[in-house]
């Protein structure tokens, strides 16, 4: 059961003077957090954290909140959590990798270059009303 939750997180970058690296909270889960030297080192020690703070909960039989979307999370200056499907993190990763960089700094240029490239659209809602016969 716990193995099948998932929860969003936000990680933004330490300061020096907080001792550099990078930070990963869990917003629906106060005071889980981890940190490591790199993003990805957070992520994987903030799933650790995460895995070890919900069987705690399990075992002492505290109920485990359930987990919210990602735009229910109240955005702090410039974050903006985003999920992303397995395979394309992947992708990412590899590519940012390849490329020397981080992967949130892949994901910047990424998005940074595709909103240059992308024309003006014009999202149309369908309407709910039918046409009568």
């Amino acid at each position: 059961m716990i193995r099948d939750l998932e929860y969003p997180y936000v990680i933004r970058p330490l300061s020096r003077h907080e001792g550099g690296g990078s930070l990963i909270v869990f917003p629906d889960l106060p005071g889980c957090a981890s940190n490591g030297e790199t993003p990805e080192q957070a992520v994987v020690n903030g799933a650790d954290a995460l895995r070890t703070l919900l069987l705690t909960m399990k075992e002492f039989g505290d109920p485990v909140p359930p987990s919210s979307w990602p735009e229910q999370i109240r955005s702090v200056a410039g974050v903006m959590p985003v999920w992303l499907p397995r395979g394309v993190t992947k992708k990412l990763v590899a590519r940012a990798h390849s490329e020397g960089v981080s992967a949130e700094v892949m994901v910047v240029s990424l998005v940074a270059e595709g909103l240059a490239k992308a024309k003006p659209r014009t999202l149309h809602r369908k309407s709910s009303k039918r046409r009568a016969a």
